[in-house]
């Protein structure tokens, strides 16, 4: 110790010891042992900044040493690595003969002395950084920040204070002064939330920390950002801390003078001792301050959590866990387009099928024309306010009615969420609608059930135009089809391009199952001819306009 505090005298009287954050030969780092004695010693004398002055440094010297102390060892490393061969012995192996342990000791010699250099180069003489196990331990408990929030609410800088005794007491959870102190800091004015920080946190746990806030949150995207980054620095995290275990051999109770291992023998106690540190890293790692034990499977989770936070950024935020993304954008080549599965329940379809055989009209919201569409089919339909109106009077179950409602407004939620709208979808229409094939009509039939159509624009195909103007419904964003059945011949949904020929996308129907899209040109789409039996389904088209906002769901409201 007395060396070390001549050595720290001499820095203080020679100009070539420097305070320059660039460490070279010509600087020395104060040994942050003789720091944090002198703060300590500060702190009994009342000298609050003499405290912060000493224990931020001695904070600063301790994390630059064991940086340092890591990038030489992995540099080193990477420079000597015993997988490569030496001129004329090829790789060296211990003990397979004279002329190869020469080669390998060669390897070991040439590491340790690139060690030394790189140490003594960027922090001085190695000895003068040799601390007590005491002090050790005094730096992992955070000590040093216990005498920070003091010192610092002592001259009345309580975002350092509050910051500092949020440090210590992550490390010391059950200390219950730190505690109070928290509790009165919460209390006072002009401290924030966000001045409660943790500044030892390691960035890997941090960022992993962050990732779980938002996916907990299902901020899907913001989390994958932090559990990639979670997964960067738990690497580097990974590798200083393998680096930091291949340190002087610890005896661990014995007296180093006591010691009378051979050779080989030395160099296996020290090798598995430093591989017994490195395979506890992982548990290290997986540890928050303070906390009574490691995350389970720590590292594999990062992947886990990622994999569904692409899932989710990717498919979007559904409400209900029973939905599946069947397809999206790329697979339905296009944009704005989702194909999911398992929005309603068999039994909810069989319902409203009942309901649109007991209520629906011919031809219903088209002017009750048999088919407005083909000539080939019978076309009905209900829409909600029908619905209702037929409930209220008692000429279909109102539950019914009622069933109609709340599944419209389910698959409202869920496009909501899915395309991520920053305003909510408004109903523009709804129209529970079922078409038949009329059996003689099948023959050589060419036409489509419903032709190739823009929801909110006037498609002409012959220009690949689509004009946005009245008649169309302009104000129209988005649409979703809501499937019945599957128990009918033909009736695929088709994407195509605006010249209404050039099919990009085909949907299926069946139970359960949504299509929605976004109502512009971007998707031109129509429905392929019902050549035998009945497709029923649920058509909806959304407004972010709440000024068009169809008027059965204005009445509900209110």
């Amino acid at each position: 110790m007395e060396l070390r505090y001549a050595l720290h005298f001499l820095c203080l009287t020679l100009p070539l010891c420097t305070s320059d954050n660039n460490l070279s030969s010509h600087s020395l780092l104060e040994p942050y042992d003789f720091l944090f004695d002198t703060a300590v010693e500060a702190y009994s004398k009342g000298d609050w900044f003499s405290v912060i002055l000493n224990m931020e440094k001695a904070l600063r010297n301790e994390a630059t040493v064991r940086s340092v102390k890591a990038r030489c060892r992995v540099s080193c490393a990477n420079q000597t690595a015993f997988g490569e061969p030496l001129g004329g012995l090829g790789v060296p192996i211990p003990g397979a003969g004279s002329v190869e342990d020469l080669g390998f000791f060669q390897k070991i010699l040439k590491r340790a002395e690139c060690v030394k250099s790189c140490e003594t180069e960027k922090l001085g003489p190695l000895t003068v950084h040799q601390v007590s196990e005491e002090v050790e331990l005094e730096f992992k408990k955070r000590t040093p920040y216990n005498y920070l929030q003091v010192a610092y609410f002592k001259i009345n800088k309580l975002n350092q204070a509050v910051a500092a005794a949020n440090t210590f007491f992550q490390a010391n959870p059950d200390h219950m002064e730190m505690r109070q102190n928290l509790e009165y800091y919460r209390m006072m004015e002009g401290v924030q939330q966000e001045d409660f920080k943790d500044l030892e946190a390691k960035p890997h746990m941090a960022e992993f920390l962050l990732g779980k806030s938002y996916y907990s949150d299902d901020s899907f995207g913001l989390a994958a950002e932090h559990f990639e980054r979670a997964v960067d620095e738990y690497f580097i995290a990974d590798e200083e801390c393998r680096a930091l275990c291949e340190g002087a051999y610890n005896y661990d109770g014995y007296n180093y003078m006591e010691y009378s291992a051979d050779l080989f023998q030395t160099m296996t106690d020290h090798f598995l001792q430093v591989l017994n540190c490195k395979q506890h890293c992982s548990v290290e790692l997986a540890s928050t301050a303070g906390g009574n034990k490691p995350f389970e499977d720590f590292l594999p989770s990062h992947f886990n959590y990622l994999q569904f936070s692409y899932y989710n950024s990717e498919y979007g935020t559904l409400l209900y866990d029973d939905i599946k993304v069947t397809m999206t954008s790329k697979q339905l080549n296009g944009t704005q387009r989702v194909l999911l599965d398992g929005v309603i329940s068999d039994d909810e379809c069989r319902e409203l099928h009942r309901l649109s055989s007991a209520a629906a009209l011919k031809g219903d919201g088209y002017r009750g024309r048999p088919s407005p569409h083909s000539q080939s089919e019978m076309f009905q339909g209900v829409t909600i306010l029908k619905a209702v109106k037929l409930g209220q009077e008692g000429k279909v179950p109102l539950k019914s009615a009622r069933l109609f409602f709340d599944l419209s407004e389910k698959v409202r939620k869920v496009l909501e969420l899915y395309f991520r709208l920053e305003t909510p979808l408004y109903f523009s229409y709804s129209h529970l609608v079922c078409r038949s094939a009329i059996d003689e009509k099948q023959e050589d039939r060419k036409d489509l059930s419903h032709p190739v159509h823009a929801d909110n624009c006037l498609l002409i195909s012959e220009l690949n135009e689509c004009i946005k103007e009245p008649p169309a419904y302009t104000h129209r964003d988005y649409s979703a089809i809501l499937y019945l059945n599957d128990d009918f011949e033909g009736g695929d949904f088709i994407f195509t391009e605006l010249d209404a020929k050039t099919v990009t996308a085909e949907v299926h129907p069946q139970c359960g199952r949504v299509v929605g899209f976004g109502a512009g040109k971007e998707n031109p789409h129509g429905v392929r001819a019902v050549t035998k039996g009945e497709r029923c389904a649920v058509a909806l088209w959304f407004t972010l306009d709440p000024a068009h906002e169809e008027k059965v769901w204005i009445i509900s409201v209110v």
